[in-house]
């Protein structure tokens, strides 16, 4: 058998993933899973993505430009313009396939082997695969339950740097928390950074996805982080467009923005038809963001509500991205997580949450917590609250708690 290489030894696995193939089993026992493990929206896509990709008039399905073709990148720039970034032109965008694609970008432009990067815990799981395939080391700042997971005290930050340290990584509003940071802690960030000289990486891919009046400041709004500053973005949540895999890095820097395109030009191109169905996403007029952003802050309140109602458990309120990260009366819910799938029931139906020790790099500090996305309509949120609370009490009975 050919040996198998240190870096997939050492991959983590996903904590959404990984409990599929009892889902799966469970499925085919006939029970029915509500999913609040993943951050698939429920909601439809814009019209105008959908007839797009209908009715595209193409003769041959070429390669796009690896930055991205010209009439999205485009679309990008008189978004961002919307949001008051006028000094941004199409030249400062990498078009990506999928979010995911921008962070390995970002990560592997700023890193070597061995190098760091700090992010404030818990934090979104998959920054530990993309870490990990750079050989790359996550140092973690943790937050905590108690303050609903905002940033902790920046002197906490300064400790953890080191020669090593190529950049901060943040996500806001955050995955798997919900949390918004302010605008004054991103004041702290932006001056630990050019104190450094390190840069913020900042995943911004539920950026429209606020409530509470409240709005976003990105990363963008410290123009003095003009060399110091990458932003990721995505389409996958914003229109809910999952399955496109358009995303894009973002960035002022020219030095960070040409070493980018080097590693752009050798995966060749970003998805052709996904740009198609992105840049057409783009032509909606606001009406869908809202009318999208009045539902999740519905299901948002009807979800938190009805979990911090359950005796034992806590839960904050986010005030952004459609997650929240819940503290369970249990044990380990990594065992409760499988459990619910593998060994329970409530009339033939069950629920499948993400364990939130991977979102942490010591698992033992989420050993408790589940991250539950609200991408689910109403009365299948409130029917899974009500699963949940029948199976906290049959589990802590089972296992003495």
């Amino acid at each position: 058998m050919p040996n198998i290489s240190n870096r997939a030894q050492h991959m983590p696995p996903s904590p959404v993933r990984k409990l599929v193939p009892y889902a799966l089993k469970a499925k085919q026992q006939g029970i029915k899973v509500y999913h609040l493990n993943i951050g698939q929206p429920d909601i439809e896509t814009p019209e105008t993505a959908l007839n797009a990709l209908k009715n595209i008039d193409l003769k041959v399905l070429e390669y796009a430009l690896s930055e991205g073709n010209i009439e999205y990148r485009k679309a990008l720039t008189e978004y961002y313009h919307t949001l008051g970034f006028s000094d941004l032109t199409p030249d400062n965008f990498i078009v990506t396939n999928g979010g995911s694609e921008a962070l390995n970008f970002a990560i592997s432009t700023l890193c070597d082997d061995g190098d760091e990067v700090i992010i404030p815990e818990p934090y979104y799981a998959n920054y530990n695969g993309f870490t990990s395939t750079f050989n790359v080391h996550v140092v973690a700042v943790p937050s905590t339950i108690d303050t609903g997971f905002a940033l902790p005290p920046i002197e906490e930050f300064e400790k953890k740097i080191t020669e090593k340290t190529r950049a901060i990584v943040i996500c806001n509003p955050g995955n798997p928390t919900g949390y918004l940071y302010t605008r004054e802690e991103l004041q702290q960030l932006a001056e630990i950074a050019l104190k450094y000289d390190i840069v913020i990486i900042s995943d911004e891919v539920y950026r429209e996805y606020v409530y509470d009046g409240k709005q976003q400041v990105s990363m963008l709004d410290f123009p003095e982080l003009s060399n110091n500053c990458i932003i990721i973005d995505s389409e996958s949540k914003r229109y809910s467009m999952c399955g496109v895999r358009i995303g894009c890095m973002v960035t002022r820097s020219k030095k960070i923005h040409d070493a980018a395109m080097l590693f752009a030009q050798a995966r060749l191109s970003p998805v052709l038809l996904g740009q198609i169905a992105a840049t057409a996403a783009h032509q909606n007029d606001g009406a869908y963001i809202r009318a999208v952003r009045e539902e999740y802050t519905h299901r948002r309140n009807i979800l938190v509500d009805l979990l911090n109602a359950i005796p034992g458990v806590i839960c904050p309120k986010p005030r952004g991205a459609f997650y929240c990260v819940a503290e369970l009366p249990v044990d380990d819910t990594e065992k409760f997580a499988q459990w619910l799938l593998e060994k329970y029931a409530l009339n033939k139906e069950t629920i499948m949450v993400a364990p939130a020790g991977g979102f942490y790099s010591d698992p033992e500090l989420g050993k408790k917590q589940v991250r539950i996305a609200y991408v689910l309509k109403e009365e299948d949120l409130k029917r899974s609250t009500e699963i949940l609370k029948d199976a906290l009490k049959k589990y802590r009975e089972e296992f003495s708690l």
